[in-house]
């Protein structure tokens, strides 16, 4: 099995508001970056969109290491919370509904196929991959914002 280097983030300006997103894939000396945005999103759906964008890159099942700088991905995978989430058909324990569902449904299939580790950096605290995926997912958010 291929092991691939991952690296996420989201952007967004206004949240909701316009969003970018942007992906940097390592595979030994290979590199590719990915980039997109939505007009009216959240930062939470950016960050989501950008692993799922990533792993839908990988054309076979893959060891992954994820690196990225969202709480809110790494705690609902490695804390089980997601799966939690889905055997109640998208209610959280306190009875409100999970956010995202759709998303984190696409992304439950792609773990099931790939072998993830999740790893948390802080943001915006000089990781240079980190760093280069806000550049790419704020640029994007910018071609969505309204003057």
């Amino acid at each position: 099995m291929k092991h691939v280097e991952i690296f996420t983030d989201g952007a967004c300006s206004g949240n909701p508001g316009a969003g970018g997103w942007g992906a940097v894939l390592r595979y030994g000396t290979h590199e590719k970056e990915l980039s997109g945005g939505a007009a009216d999103t959240t930062n939470n759906r950016m960050e989501l969109t950008a692993v799922l964008e990533a792993l839908n890159a990988l054309k076979e099942p893959c060891s992954v290491d994820l690196t990225t700088d969202s709480k809110y991905i790494v705690d609902s995978v490695t804390k089980k919370w997601v799966y939690g989430w889905r055997s109640r058909n998208w209610v959280k324990s306190d009875g409100k509904p999970a956010l995202n569902a759709d998303l984190w449904e696409k992304l439950l299939v792609l773990l099931d196929r790939h072998q993830v580790h999740f790893i948390w950096v802080k943001g915006h605290a000089g990781h240079p991959e980190n760093e280069r995926c806000d550049q790419l997912a704020v640029l994007q958010s910018k071609k969505y914002q309204t003057k």
